[in-house]
């Protein structure tokens, strides 16, 4: 290579991590708070004599001109710079740094939301190594190949593309390449709903970067994994995994890897809810960064939860020293997100600034940031920087009342979204637009841009989390307001094709809300439209969509044969969720019976009471809802009309969402089970006595294979659900389900199995070519009292793992009660003609009519989730 030598295998190494996808695929698509990594930026004059200076040397330091400015983030003038080195290889001949180049330009391009370009930059360097060449150049443009992938949503490309680049990192005896390539893997396994696999790579990872010497590599080997496990919803791993990262950074005195760990941490302790540690970390982070840049992310990130803790003083103390370190950077893409970031938590400030100095927050200074950053943006010709900082300003406009002129920066700021499809944040401006819209009352114009606004996110919903993992802990601010606004407005308009739409996105936000929570797609089997389930297999079966909006409970009605209608009863949505949970409280049976009744009858008339003559006329005989926010954690069956509940008229049945997994009736199969279950106490559990008795008598009425106490082991559960041809899987032991994924387990002899297992065990099953499981029970289970999405545990655990159905309990009853209402169950699941709502109804019957068990406490818990034929 000549004087291009120094480009060699190990010069190459050096550069390596540029490309790690590991390290830089979620920067590609980053929102403003997900800085990245950043060196310390130099003064912007020394940039521009940098930039200069290159435009006279030779194609290797046009080259490294090309990594300053990309670690700056200047990633036009990246382009630029390794655009000449391309071009100049080229000429003379050397393929390998022309590759090198092209790989390099491909990086940037995804940067700047240039997909096309990106994609034929990777392609023709690849293509350039038409013979046998250094294996650690061609993972590394095989990583890069994979980052683009993952980033334009090919998930199931990227995957083999990994493992081609681990191959040939292998091959380069570079075990932390092959590492970096495996945390790819899991994170493509985990975007295609492979939750196990990625977890069990994770895991491999894990022990092997732990059997690593300690070192800096490794510091920043295990940070990236702990990132991972936090993306996946894993924060305790994370915790732990970040843990170890700073111990060793602190070994090796590196106040970088040190602060970033911190950061991190704290983002980790946020996720986890413990405000009060993320905002320590960020302090900490903020204290030992070596960097202005790097300062200013843990300073923003501390200071957004002192806002929004009230801790305005504590807030007010960072106002000094994060102007001046905004005076430090440099125009760059990474400075502009932070301006952006700050601009924004002033904005909000400004909206909340009662009792606050508001004379530190006047909106004249923030303009006048914003519009620098967007001079910064132009002048570095970085759209995407540039849309972000036009529509802050937008909604500064807005926050002010200046209606028109807040439309025209918006609309602005997603024509230059548009234009990079950079859907991520399209579907933010046109939400801000839709609120615009009503403000000044155009019905019209609010309606398309929100139904805009809605279609982006369908498209980008399973990969929302990966672009943007904010996202994932703001759903309910950032995400759900779009969808329950789409259908107030449909709804204000009530024509049988807005009732359609509407209905379609109550179902949206049912799998939005339960793909948040496990942060992974959801539903992905072959599955039915319940209409068309109704039609063919019950027409005695009415659908009612409840959902909970800011000045009303509204109400869609599906009956067979019938367009669809709507109904609703205004009221304040705090008003609606406090009623609501009274009834919940009222289900405990110290409540007073008169207070449980009069709750019990507002609700019914809220969501029954408008239709019960037509459900009488057309002969009605279950209810499936399709329940909404708090509505979840409440027994539907326990509703009462003043002289019955709703149970002793209709079986009922839940659904999160309006599509079923391939609906059969019990009848038509041959019943076999394995039954597990604990009754003795194990693990700070009590002892559930009655479970042995439950399990001998679920035995008696359908052949089972049973696992008791000891031999009821995860392992032992697991072996059994992969190996015997079952279709009811009973597991009678303590359980919860919560907001929180990590405290959503059942209880086995020797540990807890989370929700995300025990739904890969089952979904596994349900992927083979064995009969699927058709009715998973989960007896002894509760959903966590208080919590509001508590109830999605259980919904999702139905959905995620593939079986039909699901019965479990809102909370945990008597086990003698429990056990008799399971052996009823039984019992009636083997006569003819009963489907499941039916047999479930009628153990709750059996448990109503007898004197000691009539109180809604022992047998409105029992919930049906999924198919009821």
């Amino acid at each position: 290579m000549g004087s291009m030598g120094w480009l060699g295998r190990r010069a190459r190494k050096r550069l390596l991590f540029l490309g790690l996808a590991w390290l830089t695929v979620v920067a590609i698509i980053a929102s403003p708070v997900a800085l990245g990594n950043a060196s310390t930026l130099p003064q912007s004059d020394i940039i521009q004599q940098e930039s200069h200076l290159a435009q006279s040397l030779d194609p290797v330091s046009r080259f490294s001109q090309g990594k300053i400015d990309y670690d700056r983030g200047r990633f036009a003038d990246a382009v630029l710079a390794w655009q000449a080195s391309e071009q100049i290889y080229q000429q003379a001949g050397d393929r390998t740094n022309q590759a090198l180049s092209l790989n390099y330009l491909s990086l940037a391009y995804q940067h700047l939301g240039q997909w096309e370009q990106a994609k034929a930059a990777i392609e023709e360097s690849l293509n350039l190594l038409t013979t046998p060449t250094d294996p650690a150049l061609l993972a590394q443009l095989l990583n890069t190949k994979g980052s683009l992938q993952l980033a334009s949503g090919q998930s199931e490309a990227a995957l083999p593309t990994w493992k081609a680049a681990e191959t040939a990192y292998s091959q380069a005896d570079d075990v932390i390449g092959v590492l970096g390539c495996q945390i790819n893997q899991a994170q493509a396994l985990q975007s295609l709903g492979m939750f196990r696999r990625s977890q069990q790579v994770l895991e491999r990872v894990q022990q092997a970067l732990t059997r690593q010497p300690d070192s800096l590599i490794k510091a920043t080997g295990l940070r990236s994994l702990g990132m991972v496990w936090q993306a996946i919803g894993e924060l305790d791993e994370a915790q732990n995994i970040l843990n170890q990262s700073l111990a060793i950074a602190q070994t090796l005195n590196s106040p970088a890897n040190i602060s970033a760990a911190f950061l991190n941490l704290g983002n980790t302790a946020q996720a986890l809810a413990d405000i009060d540690a993320a905002i320590t970390y960020y302090h900490k982070a903020a204290k030992t960064a070596t960097n202005p840049l790097n300062q200013l992310e843990a300073q923003l990130n501390q200071f957004k939860l002192l806002i929004r803790q009230q801790q305005f003083n504590q807030a007010q103390d960072l106002f000094a020293p994060i102007q001046h370190n905004l005076s430090q950077l440099s125009p760059s893409r990474y400075a502009i997100y932070v301006q952006v970031n700050w601009a924004e938590s002033l904005i909000e400030l400004l909206e909340n600034s009662d009792g606050y100095s508001p004379e530190l927050i006047r909106s004249q200074n923030i303009a006048q940031l914003l519009a620098k950053t967007i001079a910064q943006a132009k002048a570095l010709n970085d759209i995407r920087a540039e849309s972000l900082a036009l529509g802050t300003l937008g909604k500064l406009y807005k926050t002010n009342q200046q209606w028109l002129e807040s439309q025209h920066l918006i609309q602005e700021a997603l024509l230059f979204s548009q234009t990079i499809n950079a859907r991520d944040i399209s579907y933010q401006w046109q939400w801000q637009l839709t609120q615009l819209y009503q403000q000044t009352g155009d019905l019209d114009a609010a309606i398309t841009t929100n139904q805009d606004a809605f279609d982006l996110l369908q498209l980008i919903r399973g990969n929302l989390v990966a672009m943007n993992p904010d996202v994932q802990f703001s759903f309910q601010e950032q995400i759900e307001p779009i969808y329950r606004n789409l259908v107030r407005l449909l709804l204000q308009r009530p024509s049988t094709d807005n009732l359609k739409q509407a209905r379609q996105v109550i179902e949206s936000l049912q799998l939005a809300e339960l793909e948040n929570y496990f942060r992974a797609s959801c539903l992905k089997a072959k599955a039915e439209q319940i209409d068309t389930v109704i039609e063919d297999n019950d027409t005695q079966a009415a659908v009612i969509y409840p959902i909970i909006l800011s000045d009303r409970i509204a109400v869609i009605l599906s009956l067979p044969g019938h367009p669809l209608e709507t109904y609703s009863t205004e009221l304040p949505q705090a008003e609606i969720e406090e009623r609501v949970n009274q009834l919940r409280q009222s289900m405990n049976i110290a409540y007073s019976n008169r207070k449980r009744l009069t709750v019990s009858q507002t609700i019914y008339d809220w969501l029954i009471r408008p239709i019960e003559t037509q459900l009488a006329q057309q002969d009605i005989k279950t209810l499936v809802f399709v329940l909404d926010g708090v509505l979840r954690n409440v027994p539907m069956a326990a509703l009462h009309d003043g002289e019955q509940y709703l149970i002793e008229k209709y079986s009922i049945a839940l659904t999160p969402g309006l599509q079923l997994l391939e609906p059969r009736s019990l009848t038509q199969l041959h019943l076999r089970s394995l039954t597990a279950g604990l009754s003795q106490a194990r693990q700070g559990f009590s002892a559930l006595p009655a479970v042995k008795d439950e399990i001998e008598q679920v035995s008696i009425n359908i052949p089972s294979t049973v696992l008791l106490n000891q031999a009821f082991t995860s392992t032992a559960l697991e072996n059994k659900i992969n190996t015997l041809p079952v279709s009811v899987v009973h597991l009678a032991t303590h359980g919860q389900f919560s907001s929180n994924p990590e405290d959503t387990f059942i209880l086995t002899w020797d540990k807890r199995l989370n929700a995300n297992t025990l739904a890969q065990l089952l979904k596994g099953k349900n992927q083979d070519n064995t009969p699927p499981i058709e009715l998973l029970v989960l007896s002894a289970c509760q959903t966590a009292n208080g919590d509001q999405r508590a109830a999605l545990g259980l919904a999702g655990l139905a959905v995620r793992s593939g079986t039909r159905s699901t019965i479990g309990t809102l909370w945990s009853v008597k086990d003698q009660s429990t056990a008799q209402a399971m052996i009823q169950l039984y019992n009636n699941l083997t006569q003819p003609d009963i489907n499941r709502a039916e047999a479930l109804r009628q153990a709750q019957l059996f448990l109503l009519q007898q004197d000691k068990y009539k109180h809604p406490y022992y047998w409105a818990p029992f919930i049906l989730v999924g198919n009821w034929l």
